[in-house]
C-alpha cells in the first residue's frame, strides 16, 4: 500500500486544525492524526499493506507467484 503523500497529510491536518478551532501548538498531534486517518481509509478501501516502504503490494512477490511466466 502506498502511504499518503505529504500534501494529502498536510491538507487533512489543516482541516483537523480548522475543525478544532485552530488551537496553537497542536499541529504535530494533528499531523499524526491525519496520517493515521488516511492510512486507515486506504486499508478499508482494500489496499494491501506493504512491509517495504515504498513498495506496492504484489510486485514484492517473485514473478512465478504473481502468475507471470
Amino acid at each position: 500500500m502506498r502511504g499518503p503523500t505529504e500534501q494529502e497529510i498536510r491538507t487533512r491536518a489543516y482541516e483537523l486544525w480548522k475543525d478544532a478551532g485552530e488551537p496553537p501548538g497542536k499541529m504535530d498531534q494533528l499531523w499524526y492524526q491525519a496520517e493515521k486517518e488516511l492510512l486507515a481509509r486506504r486499508a478499508t478501501n482494500g489496499e494491501a499493506p506493504c512491509d517495504i516502504k515504498g513498495h506496492n503490494g504484489p510486485s514484492a512477490y517473485p514473478e512465478r507467484l504473481r502468475g507471470v511466466h
